[in-house]
């Protein structure tokens, strides 16, 4: 069938209430070139709304996540859309491919399909049929950037031109909100659209099964061949709520709940190169296996790695011949922080016995052994001068030592919650420390009886869950945390404003570390994996799996050609770049 005497209907690809759909080639262009066209009756559409539909379209076709409109028009008594045809796989034949969504891709779903709903829904359109059929990925193998995009437009609605009084359904019955059913659409049925179509895709069964009309609920976690986390959970739940005044009101208000801050977006920049890197080397003990790894750090010449370990113990490593060199005794409990100092002559290590050891990396002795904290203590940094040691306890507290000296300088008190991370600014002026309360408190360095003594400057708050790492980038301007919510935030040092909000681990995110240039972060998850995000473009560029439990440690080595990480499995793995 030919239209318009240029576009040629090869085969029918669905039928909804209102309009087929057809895969199409446009023979006005030379070679003719594929493209998707909606025919619907003018029974089914006023001519005017149709009008004010296609000029949205239009305008909505300009981003790179939507398919462009070619061409509409009306003929035998049809309306047409011609939009562009998009090659690539619709996460339903995918699903059935390859099974079900892992939480990480439904974090990548929701995080890539959110801020083209907001763009939808600010142009004054309801998508109306957001369903797995209607989601392409055009890459095979990821979903990052551009890769996912929504279609399918037929049954969009302005919301001028909303039929309160229809009784016809419109859109997808399964995925279809309650109140789509009686033609009240609002801004949120296309996000409850969007949740079941999440749920659907963790659970690979039909919707209508995962509702107990018995119960009136929604039993989606009965089906879920893998527990998926507390946070995404609550996430889409109040997105299937019945309610649509209990669900979430916009896109904007999902993306707040992920941690995510969206500002106006250009869409013309590409993602970055990914790296590749490779496991050059697995770290093994003289006795054969480790013990569960907690905390690694790489020397500041780059040529010895030291390991804190559930069995009490630290170990040096020599990273040339990649063999142990060293065996630390003297902590009576699990060791859960190692440091280096800068000028790489001590190595303080923390240990849940409460106390702090330093060692004298020449004599291979140990200094002294520094008490004060009434509990476990899971953090220790060097000030960048070398002359300062600040620890992170679970007793709530934040300690600062003389290193020279071993005298306790101080305690910074404040958090209502175990203290998990601390990390001084690259210039020394600052202290911050990451808290199961949430938060993370700023303290700023001055002086106290000719002593130096740092004070209470400002809480950063922002996270879902406990903040379990914290890292300065090189130049001291932005602070990154991780979190049991999943998430990793990028802070203004300079105005404790959140910059970005990185997502793709799918579990609590627990260690974090710069590149020596600050280009790159890099961060270890309980979901076993290792990734590494451009700070400039704040993407994912990269992704290291291998280790078979979690992750607890990562470091890079000063000229960022070797990373190191360490996981509960009780391996070492060190990966080195192959290509950027």
């Amino acid at each position: 069938m030919l239209i318009k005497e240029r576009y040629r209907l090869l085969k029918q690809t669905g039928q909804g209430g209102f309009g087929k759909t057809f895969v199409a080639v446009d023979e006005g262009q030379s070679p003719a070139i594929p493209c998707v066209v909606q025919q619907f009756g003018l029974q089914n559409q006023k001519l005017e709304t149709f009008e004010q539909k296609a000029q949205r379209l239009e305008e909505l076709g300009k981003h790179p996540q939507i398919p462009a409109l070619l061409a509409h028009f009306e003929e035998n008594h049809h309306l047409y859309l011609v939009q562009e045809f998009i090659e690539g796989t619709n996460l339903a034949t995918l699903v059935e491919k390859e099974g079900a969504f892992s939480e990480t891709q439904i974090w990548q779903l929701l995080e890539n399909l959110l801020p083209v709903l907001k763009y939808v829904h600010a142009h004054n359109l309801i998508h109306c049929d957001i369903k797995p059929e209607n989601i392409i990925l055009k890459s095979p193998s990821n979903f990052i950037g551009k890769d996912l995009v929504l279609v399918d437009f037929g049954a969009a609605r302005t919301v001028t031109s909303i039929d309160l009084t229809s009784d016809s359904l419109i859109g997808s019955a399964e995925y279809a909100a309650p109140e789509q059913a009686k033609g009240n659409l609002v801004v949120g049925s296309d996000l409850y659209s969007l949740g079941v179509t999440c749920i659907y895709l963790l659970t690979q069964i039909p919707p209508f099964d995962l509702f107990d009309i018995a119960d009136d609920c929604w039993v989606w976690r009965q089906y879920l061949t893998t527990k998926v986390s507390e946070g995404l959970g609550k996430i889409l739940d109040k997105l299937v709520q019945k309610d649509f005044t209990q669900r979430f009101e916009s896109a904007d208000e999902v993306m707040q709940a992920m941690g995510i801050h969206c500002p106006s977006v250009d869409h013309s920049i590409t993602p970055p190169s990914r790296l590749l890197w490779q496991c050059s080397h697995t770290l093994t003990s003289h006795l054969g296996m480790l013990s569960s790894v907690n905390s690694i750090a790489i020397h500041p010449d780059g040529n010895i790695l030291a390991s804190g370990h559930d069995n009490k113990t630290i170990k040096l490593w020599d990273l040339n011949s990649k063999k142990q060199a060293y065996t630390f005794a003297g902590h009576c409990q699990a060791v859960k922080s190692v440091a280096f100092s800068p000028d790489g002559k001590i190595l303080a290590t923390a240990s849940d016995d409460k106390t702090i050891k330093l060692w004298n990396l020449n004599t291979l002795e140990e200094i002294r052994t520094l008490f004060g904290h009434a509990h476990g203590v899971k953090s220790v940094a060097f000030s960048p001068d070398g002359e300062l040691l600040a620890s992170g306890s679970w007793d709530k507290t934040v300690k600062l030592w003389n290193v020279k000296t071993g005298e306790e300088i101080c305690t910074l008190t404040g958090h209502q919650l175990q203290v998990s991370a601390v990390a001084f600014s690259p210039d020394g002026q600052l202290l911050a420390s990451a808290s199961f309360d949430r938060t993370i408190r700023l303290w700023s360095k001055g002086e106290f009886k000719n002593r130096p003594h740092y004070t209470f400057l400002g809480i950063l708050s922002g996270h879902a869950w406990a903040v379990l790492a914290i890292a300065f980038s090189p130049n001291g301007n932005l602070l990154a945390t991780g979190s049991d919510d999943n998430t990793i935030k990028l802070w203004e040092v300079n105005t404790g404003q959140v910059i970005s909000t990185l997502l793709g681990h799918s579990w609590s995110v627990v260690t974090l570390a710069f590149s020596a240039d600050g280009e790159t972060l890099i961060s270890g998850s309980r979901d076993k994996i290792v990734k590494f995000w451009s700070v400039s473009t704040k993407q994912e560029v990269g992704t290291l799996s291998g280790h078979v439990d979690s992750v607890s440690t990562v470091a890079i080595s000063p000229d960022a050609q070797v990373i190191a990480s360490g996981s509960r499995d009780k391996t070492i793995k060190l990966w080195e770049l192959v290509q950027q």
